[in-house]
Protein backbone atom coordinates (compact mmCIF):
# COMPACT_ATOMS: atom_id res chain seq x y z
CA UNK A 1 0.00 0.00 0.00
CA UNK A 2 1.53 3.80 -1.01
CA UNK A 3 1.81 5.65 2.06
CA UNK A 4 1.55 9.78 2.25
CA UNK A 5 2.86 12.25 4.57
CA UNK A 6 5.30 12.31 6.82
CA UNK A 7 4.71 11.26 10.25
CA UNK A 8 6.11 13.47 13.48
CA UNK A 9 8.38 12.57 15.91
CA UNK A 10 7.21 12.29 18.99
CA UNK A 11 3.69 10.95 18.03
CA UNK A 12 2.00 7.79 17.85
CA UNK A 13 -0.56 7.76 14.60
CA UNK A 14 -3.38 5.56 15.72
CA UNK A 15 -3.97 3.12 11.98
CA UNK A 16 -7.75 4.25 11.35
CA UNK A 17 -9.64 2.30 8.59
CA UNK A 18 -10.90 4.81 6.03
CA UNK A 19 -12.86 4.91 2.38
CA UNK A 20 -12.82 7.87 0.24
CA UNK A 21 -15.43 8.18 -3.03
CA UNK A 22 -15.07 9.89 -6.60
CA UNK A 23 -18.16 10.98 -8.04
CA UNK A 24 -18.33 12.65 -11.13
CA UNK A 25 -21.19 14.87 -12.86
CA UNK A 26 -20.61 17.12 -15.95
CA UNK A 27 -17.02 16.63 -16.00
CA UNK A 28 -16.85 17.90 -12.11
CA UNK A 29 -15.64 15.55 -8.97
CA UNK A 30 -17.66 16.06 -6.02
CA UNK A 31 -15.56 17.41 -3.16
CA UNK A 32 -16.17 18.35 0.04
CA UNK A 33 -14.89 22.01 1.37
CA UNK A 34 -14.35 21.73 5.14
CA UNK A 35 -14.71 24.84 6.90
CA UNK A 36 -12.75 25.76 9.64
CA UNK A 37 -12.30 29.44 8.85
CA UNK A 38 -9.23 30.74 7.39
CA UNK A 39 -7.49 27.22 7.25
CA UNK A 40 -10.80 25.69 5.33
CA UNK A 41 -9.50 22.99 2.93
CA UNK A 42 -11.19 20.73 0.37
CA UNK A 43 -11.34 16.69 0.57
CA UNK A 44 -13.02 14.02 -1.24
CA UNK A 45 -16.12 12.60 0.62
CA UNK A 46 -15.70 9.75 2.75
CA UNK A 47 -13.71 8.95 5.67
CA UNK A 48 -13.62 6.59 8.78
CA UNK A 49 -15.04 2.76 8.75
CA UNK A 50 -17.02 2.20 11.90
CA UNK A 51 -17.37 -0.97 13.50
CA UNK A 52 -18.34 -4.35 11.20
CA UNK A 53 -18.63 -1.52 8.42
CA UNK A 54 -17.82 -2.69 4.45
CA UNK A 55 -15.98 0.11 3.00
CA UNK A 56 -19.20 -0.15 0.49
CA UNK A 57 -21.02 0.56 3.72
CA UNK A 58 -19.27 3.02 4.91
CA UNK A 59 -18.81 5.38 2.03
CA UNK A 60 -22.33 5.15 1.41
CA UNK A 61 -22.98 6.98 5.05
CA UNK A 62 -20.30 9.17 4.75
CA UNK A 63 -21.25 10.59 1.47
CA UNK A 64 -25.05 11.78 2.80
CA UNK A 65 -23.48 12.48 6.06
CA UNK A 66 -21.15 15.20 4.83
CA UNK A 67 -23.09 15.77 1.14
CA UNK A 68 -26.72 14.68 1.43
CA UNK A 69 -25.98 12.60 -1.71
CA UNK A 70 -26.94 9.19 -2.32
CA UNK A 71 -24.29 6.91 -4.38
CA UNK A 72 -23.82 3.61 -5.35
CA UNK A 73 -19.93 2.40 -5.13
CA UNK A 74 -19.14 0.10 -7.96
CA UNK A 75 -15.45 -0.07 -8.67
CA UNK A 76 -12.72 0.36 -5.96
CA UNK A 77 -9.62 1.62 -8.29
CA UNK A 78 -7.00 2.67 -5.51
CA UNK A 79 -5.09 1.87 -1.50
CA UNK A 80 -3.32 3.79 -0.05
CA UNK A 81 -2.36 5.89 3.65
CA UNK A 82 -1.89 9.44 4.56
CA UNK A 83 -0.31 10.36 7.98
CA UNK A 84 -1.94 13.26 9.33
CA UNK A 85 -3.41 15.41 12.26
CA UNK A 86 -7.15 15.82 12.29
CA UNK A 87 -8.70 19.10 13.66
CA UNK A 88 -8.46 18.23 17.02
CA UNK A 89 -5.22 17.86 16.61
CA UNK A 90 -4.72 13.47 17.08
CA UNK A 91 -2.53 12.01 15.06
CA UNK A 92 -3.94 9.47 12.60
CA UNK A 93 -3.46 7.31 9.30
CA UNK A 94 -5.96 6.56 7.20
CA UNK A 95 -5.64 3.45 5.59
CA UNK A 96 -8.29 2.26 2.81
CA UNK A 97 -9.30 2.04 -0.77
CA UNK A 98 -10.46 5.00 -2.68
CA UNK A 99 -13.56 4.03 -5.03
CA UNK A 100 -15.91 5.27 -8.11
CA UNK A 101 -19.07 5.64 -7.34
CA UNK A 102 -22.41 6.98 -8.82
CA UNK A 103 -24.75 9.47 -7.46
CA UNK A 104 -27.88 8.47 -6.82
CA UNK A 105 -29.96 11.43 -5.75
CA UNK A 106 -29.60 14.66 -3.66
CA UNK A 107 -31.03 15.68 -0.83
CA UNK A 108 -29.48 18.24 1.14
CA UNK A 109 -31.37 17.95 4.49
CA UNK A 110 -30.15 14.44 4.69
CA UNK A 111 -26.45 16.24 5.38
CA UNK A 112 -25.83 15.84 8.92
CA UNK A 113 -22.04 17.77 9.03
CA UNK A 114 -22.84 21.52 8.95
CA UNK A 115 -18.77 22.00 8.61
CA UNK A 116 -18.94 20.18 5.30
CA UNK A 117 -20.43 21.59 1.93
CA UNK A 118 -20.50 19.98 -1.15
CA UNK A 119 -18.75 21.66 -3.79
CA UNK A 120 -18.38 20.24 -8.01
CA UNK A 121 -14.28 20.94 -8.60
CA UNK A 122 -13.09 20.18 -12.14
CA UNK A 123 -10.70 17.27 -11.50
CA UNK A 124 -7.43 19.60 -12.54
CA UNK A 125 -8.95 22.16 -9.88
CA UNK A 126 -8.94 19.19 -7.58
CA UNK A 127 -5.58 17.92 -7.75
CA UNK A 128 -4.37 21.08 -6.68
CA UNK A 129 -6.76 21.81 -4.29
CA UNK A 130 -7.13 18.47 -2.12
CA UNK A 131 -5.52 19.02 1.54
CA UNK A 132 -4.61 14.93 1.69
CA UNK A 133 -2.04 14.13 -1.34
CA UNK A 134 -3.00 10.65 -1.08
CA UNK A 135 -6.66 12.34 -2.50
CA UNK A 136 -4.50 13.87 -5.08
CA UNK A 137 -2.85 10.72 -6.11
CA UNK A 138 -6.66 8.94 -6.08
CA UNK A 139 -7.64 11.61 -8.83
CA UNK A 140 -4.44 11.55 -10.92
CA UNK A 141 -5.12 7.84 -11.09
CA UNK A 142 -8.54 7.58 -12.23
CA UNK A 143 -7.61 11.05 -15.07
CA UNK A 144 -5.09 8.37 -15.99
CA UNK A 145 -6.74 5.30 -16.31
CA UNK A 146 -9.86 7.46 -18.76
CA UNK A 147 -7.43 8.84 -20.69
Amino acid sequence: MLQFGVPASGLTYVERPAVFGLVFHEAKLACVRVDRGEGSYFDLPGGAIDGDETEEQALIREFVEETGMAIRPFARIAEAAQYFRKSDGSPVNNRGGFWIAEQRSLDASAKIEDDHELVWLHPHTALAQLRHEAHAWAVAAWLRRTS
